[in-house]
């Protein structure tokens, strides 16, 4: 069977790299700057505090994979950020993400696992400055 789609395969590795690197910097923008909503009250966000480093991980790591630079090391770098929130926040809950409220974390977890084992990929700003982790998805 002929795959239809094998093409486009760098260019939907690229549209996930930059939306899952952007939707992950919204995160680390929420509790640094107090956008989208920012953090709910009684929530202590102060400098060098634990929810203030994740912030700082998740707005630059996030905007490093969402752009393409450094990208497999960012990405690595996310991908404990969340493993570590899962087994912190939302692992004494319960077993599985569904019983827990962990499924975002999960899934951010092991989709930057993968994004650093793929590197920078199509449309990244890495490869054309110089900085890039690889060509592009193997």
């Amino acid at each position: 069977m002929q795959r239809i789609f094998t093409p486009l395969a760098p260019w939907a590795y690229a549209l996930l790299r930059g939306a899952y690197g952007l939707l992950f910097a919204c995160h680390g923008a929420q509790k640094l700057l107090g956008w989208f909503g920012g953090m709910p009250p009684g929530v202590d966000v102060s400098p060098f505090g634990m929810i203030w480093f994740a912030g700082v991980i998740e707005l630059v790591g996030g905007l490093l994979v969402g752009l393409g630079l450094f990208t497999s090391w960012a990405a690595f770098l996310c991908s404990g950020l969340m493993a570590v929130a899962y087994f912190i926040s939302h692992q004494p809950e319960g077993l599985l993400p569904i019983a827990n409220g962990g499924e975002l974390a999960a899934l951010y977890s092991f989709g930057f696992l993968l994004i650093a084992t793929r590197g920078d990929g199509a449309l990244a700003l890495g490869p054309a400055l110089g900085l890039g982790d690889r060509s592009g998805p193997r």
